[in-house]
């Protein structure tokens, strides 16, 4: 069990591992996996009882399914620091012939990961199949998995919540990433999900909300609470909101990713957002490459009179 200033440093480091996977390649999910990083350090060293002698069975321990699995550099990252394999490899993702592709697959052989995700609104199906095998071999521990928002306008979701709570699987806790955020824009404009508490709750779920998802004491308070409800007939539903663009630029600016090149354009700030980039600049002396999407000679100008080192800008 690890302390919350340990978690802390850890959630640091992984940030940093999240940001030079995707900078490497230039390629990845960089925001899902920056706002879910506090979650899955929290759950995988202080929370979850799991073996990183890895067997695929699973057997007396308990599973993790990351449904959204675009966000697997975290889950890479959590899984290389807890021990499943070499930390080097991490430095290989989404490269050719590498096992950290950009979505988790099981062909590759990958320690830690049981199913191939990414498909987005299969991973809860799945989680509910390996609960229910635990109930049938008299495996007392549980299943966890985690889902992004914009996920569950999937309709296989809504299955899967049915016949959970009619089949009382009530040894598995699933996470919402409740951000309000998907690929194609806010969630309210693509697709709302309208009161998303009262639905589960109308499926006969029990339901937990956590309104700072990036808080490490409220993440284990609120997993503590869902282990305690567990085995009381209801299936279990978390939620929680990622971190805020006022925090990560909080975050920025204190030096947590103690990085040498932030990416202005994926996933971090938006063009618009310039202000903050430059107040980051101002604070924050480890950030000396700054990759930028274009070839405005102004905003290049602002950016090196801000105090970057250098710029770079991607073919395009």
């Amino acid at each position: 069990m690890k302390t919350i200033e340990e978690l802390s440093d850890l959630c640091i480091q992984i940030r940093r591992d999240i940001l030079r996977m995707v900078h490497a390649n230039n390629s990845g999910h960089p925001g899902g996996s920056l706002g879910c990083t506090e979650f899955l350090t929290t759950l995988y060293f202080n929370h979850l009882i799991h073996n990183t002698d890895f067997d695929m069975d699973g057997i007396n321990e308990d599973l993790f399914f990351l449904s959204n699995g675009h966000i697997s550099p975290v889950l890479y990252s959590v899984l290389a620091r807890s021990g499943y394999f070499d930390i080097e490899e991490l430095a290989t993702f989404r490269k050719i012939d590498s096992r950290l592709q950009g979505h988790p697959t099981t062909h590759e052989k990958l320690e830690g990961i049981r199913v191939s995700t990414g498909s987005l609104g299969q991973g809860l199906s799945v989680a509910i199949g390996s609960a229910l095998t635990k109930k049938l071999n008299n495996d007392n521990h549980l299943i966890y998995s985690l889902h992004g928002d914009g996920e569950l306008q999937e309709g296989q979701i809504w299955e899967a919540v049915m016949y959970a709570s009619a089949n009382k699987v009530d040894n598995l806790i699933a996470t919402v990433d409740y951000n309000k955020k998907q690929i194609d824009g806010e969630i309210d404009d693509v697709l709302p999900l309208g009161d998303l508490k009262a639905k589960f709750e109308a499926f006969d779920w029990l339901v937990l909300e956590e309104l700072n998802g990036n808080d490490i004491a409220s993440v284990s308070s609120i997993l503590s609470k869902a282990k305690q409800l567990t085995k009381k007939g209801k299936p279990i539903v978390s939620s929680w909101s990622q971190i805020s663009d006022a925090n990560l630029l909080e975050l920025l600016m204190h030096g947590k990713f103690d990085c040498s090149t932030l990416d202005f354009e994926h996933g971090l700030f938006s063009i618009e957002n310039l202000p903050n980039l430059l107040r980051v600049l101002e604070v924050n002396k480890k950030l000396s490459l700054i990759r930028l999407p274009s070839k405005n000679i102004e905003i290049c100008k602002q950016v090196l009179d801000a105090g970057a080192d250098g710029i770079i800008i991607p073919n395009v």
